[in-house]
């Protein structure tokens, strides 16, 4: 169990206060910053959402206030080194963090986490976190519901309904519980509409995406059991069709859509290394795999980033190591 009065007390006995998450965050990163500068700024305390990243294109409906900012370090830096407390949401692992990670360990801020990953890195003083949970959103919303800390509005529950949705598969995921829906129905009642978060997050792509998308699917191979499936894909590739690194997200997904595949894989050159995503179907544990990388996540969701690394030195180990968990 989380101790949500403690989380509440840190709040409560601090001033100004930096959110920040994942490289390419997704809607339950988002979702779930928008949401505590929520309840932060109801508080009146200080507070800043910077991330690493720009926010995706089909994600800025959240910021409807245009609130998250891109780091810059002559910008950032200073506010990092003398804010009182450092939010991490969504990560379990500081290096996620990417440009941002030398400020944001150098700070003698008061340091806390809340996510929903197996096996984090020590690097905060305090870890609100629960694997159980579906999304980081989830624990969010138990954090609100079971403290009052502030009210429920509409900012807050789209923010978080989008988190939910998108961590659970569109409520299709092994940890979509009979809780999740009851959190789901009780967030629908703040006016937010389903079907226009849905179509924004999955269905608003820009061309560049559709292109690249058919350019990875015409990568697909599928290992000598025909039970791994894996696409590659280069810097060269996004360039032509004009798309960028967030454009990737959910392609592995479609190598779990081919006959008897059990493990997925997607393999994306960066500027310096190389970004690995894995998916699982039943109790794999992909994130075992991708520990085995340097990498982690969920049972069935998975990544790592290798650095100063090339793919072909790679691929041919990584499936090798997959065909151990099958």
């Amino acid at each position: 169990m989380i101790n949500f009065d403690s989380l509440k007390k840190i709040i409560e006995e601090n001033n100004s206060f930096l959110i920040t998450t994942h490289v390419n965050p997704d809607a339950d990163a988002l979702g779930s910053e928008i949401a505590v500068y929520g309840i932060l700024t109801y508080l009146q305390k200080q507070v800043k959402i910077v991330n690493h990243s720009a926010t995706p294109y089909n994600h800025t409906f959240l910021d409807r206030g245009n609130i998250v900012e891109k780091y810059n370090p002559d910008l950032h830096d200073e506010y990092i080194n003398n804010v009182d407390v450092v939010i991490f949401l969504d990560l379990n692992q500081m290096s996620r963090v990417v440009s941002m990670e030398k400020a944001l360990r150098a700070t003698p801020a008061l340091k806390i986490c809340i996510d929903h990953h197996l096996n984090p890195e020590d690097f905060t003083e305090h870890y609100f976190a629960d694997a159980k949970m579906s999304a980081t959103g989830e624990i969010i919303y138990n954090f609100i519901e079971q403290t009052k800390i502030a009210p429920f509005n509409l900012d807050i529950a789209q923010a978080l309904y989008a988190a939910i949705m998108t961590d659970t598969g569109s409520f299709r995921f092994d940890k979509t519980t009979p809780e999740v829906h009851r959190i789901a129905a009780n967030l629908l009642e703040f006016g937010i509409k389903p079907e226009t978060i849905h179509d924004k997050i999955f269905a608003q792509s820009k061309i560049g995406k559709q292109k690249l998308l058919g350019q990875a699917l015409s990568s697909l191979k599928l290992n000598k059991t025909e039970e791994v499936c894996y696409m590659v894909l280069t810097r060269e590739d996004l360039q032509k069709n004009g798309a960028t690194e967030a454009d990737l997200d959910g392609f592995v997904n479609f190598c779990l859509g081919i006959e008897n595949v059990k493990i997925g894989i997607l393999f994306y050159e960066l500027s310096n290394g190389i970004k690995i995503s894995f998916r699982s179907k039943g109790k794999i544990p992909v994130n075992e795999l991708a520990a085995e990388f340097g990498g982690g996540g969920h049972l069935n969701a998975a990544g790592t980033r290798l650095y100063d690394s090339k793919l072909n030195d790679y691929i041919d180990k990584v499936i090798s190591a997959s065909e151990k968990y099958l």
